[in-house]
């Protein structure tokens, strides 16, 4: 079955396209959902109009996704659960729960799907996990689990003088290496006459 898609569908096309899928997922989902229409004659006539509006659409879910990826990329959630002797949860940190607590924290609305978390945490550590906004715009949010009654503190970033420190010692021995192999370099030189 042929279908003019009215909206962006993951994994299928977007707005304007033509597809092919199978009868059933068009009679029962796309059209129903008004996600699609039936690939008619007169239907495809209309298919550039709704390509442009598909696209300013696009671009404006896009200005919105970089917004909200500004606000929440790099933010720390910490979460505060019992765990066992072996760091083990007793219950877990769901993408619901990472979703609950961006919401609250930055008064979006954020659905869950847009969380990639293949499974539920159940351990206490820290993870990095992308939540991807749109298919080309994604953020990362550091997820933090502790055990309840203990704190998180961030670590701290290494002093700035202790790099400078580091790096004048190695600034010194280079000089020192060139001298050394200018005598060989020479010596070298002298047997070849």
């Amino acid at each position: 079955m042929k279908v003019l898609l009215l909206q962006d569908v993951d994994n299928l096309g977007l707005a304007g396209d033509v597809a092919e899928v199978a009868n059933g997922y068009g009679r029962n989902y796309l059209i129903p959902q008004k996600l699609a229409v039936l690939a008619t004659p007169s239907a495809l006539k209309q298919a550039e109009a709704i390509r442009r509006a598909g696209e300013a659409q696009r671009a404006r879910e896009k200005a919105d996704a970089e917004a909200i990826k500004g606000q929440i990329d790099g933010t720390v959630l910490v979460f505060e659960r019992r765990a066992g002797e072996r760091d083990k949860l007793y219950g877990s940190v769901t993408a619901q729960d990472i979703v609950h607590a961006l919401n609250e924290k930055f008064g979006l609305d954020i659905h869950k799907r847009k969380v990639v978390l293949p499974e539920p945490i159940r351990a206490l550590g820290e993870w990095d996990i992308p939540i991807r906004l749109m298919v080309e715009v994604s953020a990362t949010v550091h997820v933090v689990v502790v055990k309840e009654g203990e704190s998180y503190a961030p670590p701290v970033p290494p002093q700035p003088e202790a790099a400078e420190a580091e790096v004048a010692p190695e600034a010194e021995a280079a000089p020192e290496a060139e001298v050394e192999t200018a005598p060989q370099a020479e010596a070298e030189a002298a047997p070849a006459e």
